[in-house]
């Protein structure tokens, strides 16, 4: 992921991550991905780690797919939320390639300290890591938090004393449905982003407005985080499909309209985020 974010900060444009619920939402996401010849970011969250089977079934989810449908385009494999250094470190064993560690609902003194020891494991697989400083609100796999802005003194210190690749500094955004237009903190972003220097990364992206997207990109966000606009499609394609078939049982017949919905969602917001085409001159 790191190159992928690199790369996308010095171009202003941004690589999408998209959480999978299900196998459904892998094959969606990475046939989009291959669709619109884009870099793609593919993730799950720590706590739906079981529910998917664990982490070496989500690498073996992933792999095998990338595999099967010849997919040409980069993709890695990040774990959203990494809840204990412990289930970092067991993400990377069983194949992630990139993972976050988040201690940013704790004293930013143990924030450093566990994050360094994720980074100093990672380092050795050549695995990238991002860490948190503030918190993003909303709810995220059932937890509701509220808004706790990132500090800009706590931003340059987890950066320089942990060596992580990317940064996630809270700055407004939430996770789930916005009520109203979100209030981003674009001062405070620009301020962070030109202290740290590192890609910056934006969590609960779905649901906010175009021009803030694109503003936010050009200061420094490389990564952008969909989950809800993905879940939305995918349930309410579902609930249609089920509606106008009351009698049906047979699950492609089911499943498969919801699986497009989520891949032309996906393919919606890599268009948004300006990385169409942006595996080409990766690979170069």
């Amino acid at each position: 992921m790191k190159e992928m974010l690199q790369q996308a900060k010095q171009e202003h444009y941004g690589v999408g991550q998209f959480n999978i619920n299900g196998l459904s939402w892998v094959h969606a996401i990475l046939d989009a991905a291959q669709e619109e010849e884009a870099p793609v970011i593919v993730a799950a969250s720590d706590r739906l780690i079981d529910f998917l089977g664990g982490y070496r079934t989500v690498v073996a989810m992933v792999s095998t797919l990338v595999e099967e449908k010849n997919i040409q385009v980069p993709v890695a494999l990040h774990l959203d939320h990494g809840k204990t250094v412990d289930n970092c470190l067991r993400a990377i064993d069983a194949g992630f390639t990139s993972v976050m560690f988040d201690g940013s609902h704790g004293p930013i003194e143990d924030n450093i300290r566990d994050t360094r020891k994720v980074t100093a494991y990672a380092t050795a697989y050549a695995v990238s890591v991002e860490a948190e400083v503030g918190t993003v609100g909303g709810m995220e796999d059932g937890l509701i938090g509220g808004i706790q802005y990132a500090d800009l003194n706590e931003c340059i210190r987890v950066v320089e004393e942990t060596g992580i690749d990317a940064l996630a500094a809270a700055l407004g955004s939430v996770h789930g449905k916005y009520a109203g237009e979100p209030k981003l903190g674009f001062d405070e972003m620009d301020a962070i982003s030109r202290a740290v220097g590192i890609p910056l990364v934006l969590h609960g992206a779905s649901g906010i407005p175009k021009h803030q997207l694109d503003r936010a990109i050009k200061l420094g966000h490389a990564k952008v985080n969909i989950n809800t606009e993905c879940v939305t499609a995918w349930s309410l394609q579902l609930r249609n499909t089920l509606a106008a078939d009351l009698e049906t049982t047979e699950p492609r017949k089911i499943l498969t309209p919801a699986r497009d919905a989520i891949r032309e969602t996906v393919r919606a917001k890599i268009r948004e985020f300006g990385s169409s085409r942006k595996a080409v001159s990766l690979k170069k």
